[in-house]
């Protein structure tokens, strides 16, 4: 950060507290005044945000500061984000064959692992119609989608950059990319095989009580099918070019806007693969998905004013105990050690409740923000943040975008969801038990 002054009042945090608290409670409150001013409350409060910090820093350092973040944050993350979400909507598929407890708990596992690398919302995109097309017989339903978000659309996205939003900003603060990998894979799949279980007991007893379903399987139709195949060595490809070009650690610098050339190259070709798989894929499969870009605008125009109202956020968090955020850093690191619990709880009930990429990035930040000791010596803590952000965006349908993505889905195939306040009852009586055994085991 090029600000050579301090911040010595909360004043400047509220922008990120507005928007935030818009994002969470505009759609519940007044959901078809949001849906049609979204970007216009996003621009409300990045404006007020500037405006306060031209005020203080004056108009070139503001303005430095702003295309920074731009070029160095919210570029490359939306990036990402269009590239794995035009992929996976260049892919259909259709699975033929009679809904049981096993072959829908073995849908949500796979889900789950390809979620870490298609991303949350790529995996919950491509597999919630099979899920739900496999049981479209079948008079109980819900809890199929409710522990599709808790495992396919949240917890399966623990394990690289790609799978869920807060770790791709984590891999733009410096974190390796096969970091998740290592720190997380043991409580991604103890936290999967307690859910998955509960759900294998929950699916088989709700199937005693339906009707005996009909054959689905039609002579000559293949069990499997997919459409738009060709798409998943560009999947594969970003994969790979994410990877390297993130191991590329000493990459010159090529002069522009403080860029390097891995970090250039990197943006070029997510750029170049999502144009590949949107020219080569038949509209046939994209309409057969129900492809709209309106999701992604909203990601875009929201996160636009989240990367912009958090840069004095960012900054008074590196005041350290002296700056506004003092008392707050001080709870969370008694006797300056951090308290990994703490942070994994802290992280993970505001993700919940506003957005789990912005609160990863708060919290990364007041853990210290050096990612060569996150990383490291303060791992534990890291792996703390990071499962709190990803884990319990679960807890609502506002934790994370694909949330209400697959709610609405499920919706127009006529299942009669939970309430906010109905879901958060399923969360709370299967999801905190399990959080509560991975404290106690991992932190």
């Amino acid at each position: 950060m090029t600000f050579d002054a301090t911040f010595s009042s909360h004043i400047y945090s509220l922008p990120f507290v507005g928007i935030l608290l818009s994002i969470s409670l505009g759609p519940i409150l007044f959901q078809n005044i949001w849906h049609k001013n979204y970007f216009r409350f996003a621009i409300f409060w990045s404006l007020i945000s500037l405006t306060m910090l031209m005020g203080k820093f004056g108009f070139r350092v503001t303005l430095q500061e702003w295309i920074h973040m731009l070029f160095h944050e919210y570029i490359p993350f939306m990036l990402m984000i269009a590239a794995l979400y035009t992929i996976t909507g260049g892919i259909h598929i259709v699975i033929r064959v009679r809904a049981h407890a096993g072959t829908n708990g073995l849908l949500l596992l796979v889900g789950s692992f390809l979620a870490s690398f298609i991303g949350t919302t790529g995996a919950a995109m491509l597999l919630i119609r099979p899920l739900l097309d496999m049981n479209r017989h079948r008079k109980y339903r819900i809890h199929l989608v409710i522990f599709f978000i808790f495992l396919v659309a949240n917890v399966g996205g623990s394990l690289t950059p790609l799978g869920d939003p807060p770790l791709f900003l984590g891999y733009l603060q410096g974190i390796p990319f096969w970091w998740p990998m290592e720190h997380l894979f043991g409580p991604m799949v103890k936290v999967l095989i307690l859910l998955i279980a509960i759900f294998l007991a929950i699916d088989h007893y709700l199937l005693t009580k339906e009707e005996k379903q009909p054959k689905v399987r039609e002579t000559g139709q293949r069990l499997l099918h997919i459409m738009g195949m060709r798409n998943f060595p560009i999947l594969l490809s970003v994969v790979m070019s994410v990877w390297m070009l993130g191991e590329w650690t000493d990459a010159p610098s090529s002069g522009i806007l403080e860029l390097t050339w891995a970090e250039i190259i990197r943006n070029i070709l997510l750029l170049g693969f999502a144009l590949i798989s949107w020219k080569i894929t038949p509209k046939m499969v994209r309409y057969y998905n129900q492809y709209c870009w309106e999701p992604f605008k909203e990601v875009a125009r929201l996160f636009i004013g989240i990367f912009t109202t958090i840069i004095p956020v960012i900054q008074m968090l590196h005041q350290g105990i002296t700056g506004p955020f003092g008392g707050l850093l001080q709870l969370a690191n008694p006797g300056g050690q951090p308290d990994s619990k703490l942070y994994f709880w802290l992280t993970g009930w505001l993700s919940a409740f506003l957005d789990n990429a912005p609160t990863y990035l708060v919290f990364f930040h007041m853990a210290g923000g050096d990612a060569q000791v996150l990383s490291t010596s303060m791992a534990p803590t890291l792996m703390a943040i990071s499962a709190g952000a990803v884990f319990m965006g679960a807890m609502t349908y506002i934790g994370n975008a694909p949330n209400f993505m697959v709610k609405a889905i499920a919706e127009k195939q006529h299942i009669k969801m939970p309430s906010f306040f109905g879901y958060m009852l399923w969360s709370c009586a299967i999801l905190l038990p399990a959080f509560i055994i991975f404290c106690w085991i991992f932190l």
